[in-house]
């Protein structure tokens, strides 16, 4: 099979930053589906370790990132139980596994579920890393109860990223919360509002464009963007019994004694826990994919895809990590194979 990958963590300008190889089509064991993959997404999180992995090395084997794929199952292990040949899929895969970046490739069944039937296989792509991410982190980590937590605030940092995007929706659509998103373009603001943000801010000017809403105070935090950076902000502007939950992780220990008068919580969120881990609820993603499925077929909540590269090559692979390197990107990437 046709795959692309790196051996050295090269500059994406580099000619060798990505390369195309081929390597064997894999075989499905216990329970793995063999995937033949139709689209793939572009996150953050694959020009970091495309940046790091072999950063003062040189790979022997090319190494084949990417966590966002659509497909079809081709192929299944012995243990599988909940899908069969020919079903269409969606997935954001295992950190510490193969990538989507190939024609085919190998997923455990329970971080898996059914392509929404309405959507095209670019927009479908554009959802499960994000989607799980944000349903992580409203339900799983701060654990927003819909009756009991509706109309509270939640301000979401980065609105017009991938993940802010389908968490602005969820949020609004699903917890039913007032949700504020913080933007510095007009059409990052103009997007967020798109999906549908109660308010906008200027992350520039936090405090001040808070108070001038008439939200000094929130009751939530989702950190999307740069939590060393907003640190002190968030534990200001955060209602006490709050919680903040943070994606981006610090490079300097946090000081959580600012916290403390406040009984304010604080969760980290990584998508990839559950598969990382094999976690006895490891199959909530299959579950949590499932539910955003049938909210997209229902039209309650829409991709966020914003632009397709067409044709699975070096290039559109290249062109995919200079977009997202440059943090100015909005919505999500998709190459369309």
């Amino acid at each position: 099979m046709k795959a692309i990958g790196f051996k050295r963590s090269l500059p994406i300008a580099k000619k060798k930053s990505f390369i195309e190889f081929e390597t064997e089509k894999p075989v499905p064991a216990d329970h793995d589906l063999l995937v033949k993959i139709a689209a793939i997404s572009v996150n953050p999180v694959d020009f970091k370790i495309r940046q790091s992995a072999a950063k003062d090395t040189k790979l022997d084997t090319p190494k084949i990132i990417g966590w966002d794929a659509t497909g079809t199952v081709e192929a299944v292990g012995d243990q599988v139980s909940r899908f069969k040949v020919g079903d269409q899929v969606y997935y954001a895969g295992d950190l510490t596994r193969s990538g989507s970046n190939a024609e085919y490739q190998l997923v455990d069944e329970r971080i898996v579920g059914y392509k929404p039937k309405g959507l095209t296989d670019a927009e479908a792509a554009a959802i499960p890393l994000t989607g799980l991410t944000a349903w992580e982190s409203l339900f799983d980590r701060i654990k927003i109860n819909s009756e009991a937590d509706k109309g509270k605030t939640v301000l979401i940092l980065a609105g017009a990223g991938g993940v802010g995007s389908i968490a602005i929706q969820i949020a609004k659509q699903v917890a039913g919360l007032t949700v504020i998103a913080t933007a510095s373009r007009p059409d990052s603001a103009n997007w967020c509002k798109e999906m549908g943000a109660d308010y906008v801010v200027n992350h520039y000017k936090l405090k001040k464009e808070l108070k001038k809403i008439g939200h000094a105070e929130v009751d939530y935090i989702l950190d999307f963007v740069d939590l060393g950076g907003y640190w002190e902000t968030a534990a200001e502007i955060i209602k006490p019994q709050g919680h903040i939950v943070s994606i981006t992780g610090s490079s300097k220990p946090l000081n959580l004694n600012i916290l403390k008068t406040k009984s304010v919580s604080f969760s980290w969120e990584l998508m990839y826990t559950r598969s990382m881990y094999q976690t006895d609820d490891m199959d909530q993603q299959h579950r949590i994919l499932n539910q955003l499925a049938e909210l997209l077929d229902q039209g309650v909540i829409r991709t966020t895809l914003t632009t397709i590269l067409e044709g699975f090559t070096v290039e559109n692979l290249k062109k995919a990590h200079e977009m997202q390197e440059s943090g100015k990107t909005i919505g999500k990437t998709v190459i369309l194979f």
